[in-house]
């Protein structure tokens, strides 16, 4: 249990597609973390944590837009995002992006050390056991590529989970097999992006849960997608939600706007 800080100032990066589809994980984010005594601000000068441009080899656009975060974010205890892969962008990839500039390159470093997923956050950092939560249910996990491969989260979600009032928790045998997402992937590879989240799909529906779960909102707009295509009554959130008790909003993919990637 580590509580490395009272009080830490946490600057909330809320991500792109939470942002554009799905807002309430933002406020679950912000809810947890001030559960977790935080204080949390949203900077207002963040904007994409340039991963798109960085899968595609575009360096000079991913430096720029990650100058941008580094002065959002500078300040901060801790950043924190709702995201794997935007939290493993930061860490993993930023510190690279600036070889030859060594002020940026501090920065970059410096950023790196101080940003975490959210529910590795909650866990690993803040010591967070258990929740105040409800719901009634049975729910499967999904481990993003990026979380799983890159941050190691694994256990930091299905321990909290496992405090969710109500909730039941079934395996899901390819938990760890990418779900055909994988960013610029899906459209480059559209064929083999559809194969992988049909084969995900049928995974998760033989679970017999009625609730997927997963902590990338990338990963869960793929497959409730295909679900909702393959007239599945599985629905789908982000682990924030439910541990935040925020679960009135529905299901994602059934909101007005939002729907699966890739071709079905």
């Amino acid at each position: 249990m580590t509580h490395e800080k009272e009080n830490p100032r946490v600057g909330l990066f809320v991500t792109c597609l939470v942002d554009l589809f799905r807002p309430s994980v933002g406020f679950a984010a912000v809810k947890l973390l001030e559960a977790a005594d935080c204080r949390v601000a949203v900077p207002r000068l963040q904007t994409c944590c340039g991963q798109p441009a960085y899968n595609s080899g575009d360096r000079a656009d991913t430096r720029a837009i990650a100058r941008q975060v580094l002065d959002a974010f500078d300040g901060y205890d801790y950043v924190v995002a709702p995201s794997g892969s935007c939290a493993g962008m930061i860490r993993d990839h930023y510190p690279a992006l600036f070889d030859d500039d060594p002020e940026q390159s501090q920065r970059a470093h410096h950023l790196a050390r101080r940003t975490y997923e959210l529910v590795s956050f909650l866990r690993d950092i803040r010591g967070m056991e258990a929740v105040d939560a409800r719901y009634d249910g049975t729910a499967t996990y999904h481990d993003s590529c990026s979380g799983l491969r890159e941050l190691s989260v694994k256990e930091q979600p299905r321990h909290l989970l496992g405090s969710v009032d109500g909730l039941t928790m079934v395996d899901l045998p390819s938990a760890e097999v990418c779900c055909g997402f994988g960013g610029t992937f899906c459209v480059k590879y559209p064929e083999i992006s559809n194969h992988m989240v049909e084969d995900k799909a049928a995974d998760i529906e033989a679970t017999g849960a009625d609730l997927l779960l997963a902590g990338d909102m990338g990963c869960l707009l793929n497959m409730a997608g295909k679900l909702k295509r393959r007239g599945s009554a599985v629905q789908a959130r982000h682990v924030a939600e439910v541990l935040a008790g925020m679960t009135d909003a529905p299901a994602i993919g059934e909101s007005i706007g939002e729907s699966g990637e890739g071709e079905s």
